[in-house]
């Protein structure tokens, strides 16, 4: 089974890599914010909550989040592949991912970082906000999200290095060059296994 965690600040890409890897290797996708959405637009309880952190650039807990992500795991487990995007976050739910996908009889193949310069990230998160009409793009909550991202999660990045399962993709340019870069680092981890 082929699992991957695509990692990177917000604006890095994600959600358009995320598509092409889907496709490509017929993988299921566990994107958090596309479930959290789902959530605040149902309006449920956990939605609300979750809006409330979200609105003023905060992480949603590691608590809900499990709990949407294992319930999704449960319903496709006998999927080909996960490709988890904007999870984990944290070390904290790193380590909660390993611990359920070990439920599963799987692990995580890989972590892949898209690297995007922040004056970038800025940038397309502005005119993503103004194209979208995304209410959580605003210049001061974008900012607030960086500094969460470089405190809670940068520290992800050295939870898979020491596990040999980190690696790093420049996201800057042509996005079907992007997308060839992490083919081939893909395909060179599935021929190793």
């Amino acid at each position: 089974m082929l699992n991957i965690a695509l990692f990177g600040p917000p604006g890095s890409g994600k959600g358009t890599q995320s598509n092409l890897l889907i496709d490509r290797y017929k993988l299921e996708h566990i994107s958090t914010g596309d479930i959290l959405r789902n959530q605040i637009e149902r309006k449920t309880d956990l939605g609300m909550q979750a809006k409330q952190l979200i609105d003023k650039g905060q992480l949603v807990p590691d608590e809900l989040i499990v709990q949407l992500i294992e319930s999704r795991l449960a319903e496709k487990a006998d999927a080909d592949g996960f490709l988890f995007d904007g999870f984990p976050r944290t070390v904290a739910q790193a380590s909660i991912l390993e611990d359920m996908l070990l439920k599963f009889n799987t692990s995580l193949s890989c972590m892949i970082s898209l690297e995007v310069p922040q004056e970038e990230l800025l940038r397309r998160l502005l005119e993503r906000a103004v194209i979208q009409g995304r209410s959580d793009d605003t210049e001061e909550v974008i900012l607030a999200r960086f500094k969460e991202y470089e405190q809670k999660t940068l520290p992800v990045m050295d939870f898979y290095k020491s596990r040999d399962k980190f690696f790093s993709i420049n996201g800057m340019g042509d996005l079907k060059k992007i997308f060839e870069s992490m083919s081939e680092l893909i395909d060179g981890i599935v021929k190793k296994s």
